[in-house]
């Protein structure tokens, strides 16, 4: 018997299944019910939640979930040797668990969710987890379609989502993530928990959806962020031209001086930048 529930210990199911981590599918299993337990437990308060959880290979995270008291979990799964173990999770939670054959970075869940909000619970495959995670910040419109992510990424990866301004991870990620919403480093998991074990420490990040960001077009927000940090240790005066506008302009409209670099800049000087990119390019079309 398990922690959590009465079915199979994970290793015993991939066993029974033959579900040996793929490297080109980025998989890394956690085995460990008692940390599946701790990261369902940072997206409480489960009841009557809808959860989109994304790769759950044996699902240790989907047992815990259900286990926990999710109302309902819409597992996306890509790997096709996954989906047996799955169903027999489907049986113990009759009602509860829906399998999603699919593709993750092309799979919308909306259509499922009848226009309820979800939260997304996952240990993400490590070779899509940052495209994904900037896939759901980017979607529109804002606020988006899920209430709370909860997710694990390579602890470098979480510390860039995390990170602001005169922070060494601070980047073009950390901007678009903390200025649509709140990010928290939660907890990190031990290589050895996973099986294989990565090379790397893994970390839980919690992202909640601010109501009310700062007004601001994304695009334009994401094309001067780029544009400063692809060049990050030369000034904004040297960074900010490939814009093909003034960047003494934009520094000024963020109240900073044009000698600065992008790491030292906040976020609202980068929405700020962005505002001025826009009434530039508006002032050429007329």
């Amino acid at each position: 018997m398990s922690a959590i529930d009465d079915l199979p210990p994970l290793r015993e199911v991939i066993r029974q299944h033959a579900l040996s981590a793929r490297k080109s599918l980025g998989q890394n299993f956690l085995l460990d019910l008692n940390l599946t337990a701790r990261i369902a437990r940072a997206a409480a308060p489960l009841e009557d939640s809808t959860i989109v959880e994304i790769g759950p290979g044996p699902g240790g995270l989907t047992r815990a979930l259900l286990a926990l008291g999710a109302r309902r979990v819409i597992a996306i799964e890509h790997d096709e040797r996954a989906i047996p173990a799955l169903q027999d999770i489907s049986a113990r939670y009759p009602g509860r668990l829906e399998i999603v054959h699919g593709d993750a970075m092309t799979f919308d869940p909306r259509p499922l969710l009848a226009g309820e909000r979800a939260k997304i619970v996952a240990n993400l495959p490590y070779n899509i987890a940052t495209q994904l995670l900037i896939n759901w910040l980017t979607v529109e419109p804002w606020p988006p379609w899920y209430e709370m992510m909860v997710l694990m990424f390579q602890r470098e990866v979480g510390e860039r989502i995390v990170a602001r301004e005169d922070e060494e991870a601070y980047g073009r990620l950390g901007v678009l993530a903390n200025w649509r919403c709140e990010t928290k480093i939660l907890f990190d998991i031990s290589p050895s928990a996973f099986v294989p074990p990565p090379k790397v420490t893994s970390s839980v990040v919690r992202v909640v959806p601010r109501a009310e960001p700062l007004p601001c077009d994304r695009r334009l927000l994401e094309q001067v962020a780029a544009a400063a940090f692809g060049q990050r240790r030369k000034m904004l005066r040297q960074s900010l031209k490939s814009l093909g506008v003034d960047p003494a302009r934009l520094a000024s409209a963020a109240g900073v001086d044009a000698t600065r670099r992008a790491e030292t800049i906040p976020i609202s000087g980068f929405v700020a930048m962005a505002s001025e990119l826009a009434n530039i390019r508006n002032e050429a079309e007329r």
